[in-house]
């Protein structure tokens, strides 16, 4: 039997994500992207549910990061780059950092979503692109463009975990020097996996040692806990302890 021909439905859609995934890395590239001039030196990767020599998420006001900045000297740049699945939980966190309230019901991100956060000596360029399938072909083009990988996990979604390990051990092949932080996002939820489960089910311990991997178990804003909500100061200060 032939084979059928693609309707124009499908060619359509085709050619609308590859439009897409197009515009996002045009876009990176124009306001975003540098290239990452920075390396760490290897580190050996640490599970845990709290960074290891952190200052307390309760000594800390993220506006007091902005409060004092180099005289009449422009910031330096910092990209962080955050995937993950849809509904893992990655425009959420990108709205808490902000100081926005999380959005009510599942909304997937068709495109991309981006926050700009200024510290004390430099400025924090957070780009989240989409988690659904058609999407997910892009990430690797962006990988080598940053200094930090976020990758969110929704540790209650059981049945995509194997899909997740797939999309991570992608971008992980695709730099082995870039740190990677890895949240384990809703731990508030009785069906979610636990940090150590989830190590194994992502495959962790098959990294290098020597590579920088942080796994960190969160509930990115649940009920309206917002900054308050001490998995999220752990990983902002996770990410400026790498960034800095």
């Amino acid at each position: 039997m032939a084979p059928r021909p693609l309707s124009p439905l499908v060619l359509a859609l085709g050619g609308a994500a590859a439009v897409l995934g197009s515009v996002i890395f045009i876009l990176w590239k124009t306001y975003f992207g540098r290239g990452r001039e920075r390396r760490w030196d290897g580190g050996e990767a640490w599970w845990g549910t709290e960074p290891a020599c952190l200052p307390e998420w309760d000594e800390w006001d993220p506006e007091d990061e902005a409060d004092e900045e180099p005289a009449l000297e422009e910031l330096e740049q910092r990209e962080v780059l955050v995937l993950g699945l849809d509904g893992s939980g990655k425009s959420t966190f990108l709205r808490v950092l902000a100081g926005k309230p999380p959005l009510e019901g599942h909304i997937p991100t068709w495109g991309f979503n981006s926050v700009r956060l200024p510290t004390k000596n430099f400025e924090v360029d957070l780009l989240e692109i989409g988690g659904s399938q058609n999407l997910r072909f892009y990430w690797k083009e962006f990988v080598n463009e940053v200094d930090v990988l976020v990758f969110m996990v929704d540790s209650a979604d059981r049945l995509r975990l194997p899909w997740a390990r797939q999309e991570l051990h992608k971008l992980l092949d695709k730099d082995p020097d870039l740190p990677v932080v890895i949240v384990a996002n809703k731990q508030d939820l009785s069906e979610a996996v636990s940090v150590v489960e989830l190590q194994q089910e992502l495959g962790l311990q098959a990294v290098d040692n020597q590579r920088e991997v942080f796994l960190l178990a969160a509930s990115i804003a649940p009920a309206g806990a917002g900054f308050e909500n001490p998995g999220t100061v752990h990983i902002w200060r996770l990410l400026l302890e790498l960034l800095s």
